[in-house]
């Protein structure tokens, strides 16, 4: 099938770093692996970050705009070339959806949504606009894909029957991190001689933008927590850079500057062998939807100690592919990390828990499965 894909809040086409972006791709990855055809057709961004009504209104105006230019240019195409259903993915009162719910409308053909949501607390706040244009969407999706459960209550209030919505378990394409996880004596030996290590310290990986809020936030958890485990011989790698880095470096400063190592951002193939050196990834997961990088850590067999936000419980499962607490509290993650840390067998039996549960849950496959279940049946009627 021919599918429109649109991503109003971040385009997957887009180089910059980002989780969101990262999960858009595999969703793409994921169309093309059940046999279909995705396109991505505008990179227009709706996000609209501040409560500005009179931004959001233009917004929507250019949005229209582009809408019915789009509506020309698919119609235009041979009646084999256009798209056979619209795919929008992560749409939300900050981020509606413009383009989709038109578009799909003029070509007649069907409109589905990924990882959409709805907060009925923004009813009347300054994203009440936004709110009704991505509850109107829902409403008119004839499937909606759902990565994160949490966002079920709302979803199924607005549609018609639970049977429109699809769980799909958070996925990625394990090959480069199974890959990197052969040979991770090599990438930790490597890793350790980059950053002058010592051999018997334990790699704990942080990776995340330094952006302000619920990524600055984690940082001050993670940073808090830390501090009560000086006593133990670890040192922290972080992935990420952004608009807070100052702002991240303070929030670390009480940590013994020698044990704190900021790698800058990293390219998708360079992530792979940082995961597999690693003995543990840590990320309190302050507000997290999903948790990509949750998830390809444990994909090069990495084990996870977190917060139990969104859909991060999906991805880690406790006692087994990692450690979880609740969100916020530096001293539950602390105290996880001194379990581990405390217990290289048990990172090890966690170490080959998370490759298997990565490879029988998370994957391409079986997230195409899922897919197709709710999208082939409505090639008959296109």
């Amino acid at each position: 099938m021919r599918i429109a894909f649109y991503a109003p809040m971040k385009s997957p086409l887009s180089p910059r770093p980002s989780g969101d972006r990262q999960i858009a791709r595999h969703l793409l990855a994921a169309l093309e692996r059940g046999g279909h055809a995705p396109e991505v057709v505008s990179n227009f961004r709706s996000w609209e970050g501040d409560g500005d009504r009179a931004r959001q209104q233009r917004l929507e105006k250019v949005g229209k705009q582009l809408a019915a230019r789009l509506t020309r240019r698919l119609q235009a195409r041979p009646a084999n070339a256009r798209p056979e259903a619209w795919l929008t993915y992560h749409l939300y009162h900050k981020a509606p959806d413009w383009l989709g719910p038109i578009v799909s409308s003029n070509l007649e053909i069907p409109y589905y949504l990924a990882e959409a949501s709805s907060a009925p607390k923004q009813a009347d706040g300054p994203w009440s606009h936004g709110y009704t244009a991505a509850n109107a969407a829902i409403r008119q999706a004839k499937g909606i894909f759902l990565l994160n459960p949490r966002d079920r209550p709302e979803l199924e209030r607005l549609v018609a029957g639970a049977h429109r919505i699809a769980e799909v378990a958070p996925f990625l394409d394990s090959a480069p991190f199974v890959a990197a996880s052969r040979h991770r004596t090599e990438h930790r030996a490597a890793l350790q001689q980059h950053l002058g290590l010592p051999g018997d310290s334990c790699i704990l990986l942080a990776v995340g933008m330094f952006r302000p809020g619920d990524k600055q936030d984690s940082y001050d958890c993670l940073g808090q927590a830390l501090e009560t485990l000086t006593d133990l011989p670890w040192h922290l790698v972080i992935v990420g850079d952004g608009p807070n880095r100052n702002a991240v470096k303070a929030t670390l400063a009480n940590l013994p500057s020698e044990r704190v190592h900021l790698l800058g951002t990293k390219p998708p193939d360079a992530l792979s062998p940082i995961y597999a050196a690693a003995d543990l990834l840590v990320w309190p997961a302050v507000r997290e939807a999903i948790g990509m990088a949750l998830l390809e850590a444990q994909a090069a067999g990495t084990p996870v100690v977190a917060g139990t936000a969104g859909a991060v419980p999906l991805i880690v499962t406790h006692r087994e592919t990692g450690l979880l607490s609740p969100v916020g509290d530096p001293n539950a993650l602390a105290n996880n990390l001194r379990t581990l840390l405390d217990d290289p067998e048990r990172r090890s039996r966690m170490r080959a828990a998370a490759l298997t549960k990565t490879a029988d849950q998370h994957s391409l496959d079986s997230a195409a499965v899922t897919l197709n279940a709710v999208l082939r049946p409505s090639r008959d009627t296109c």
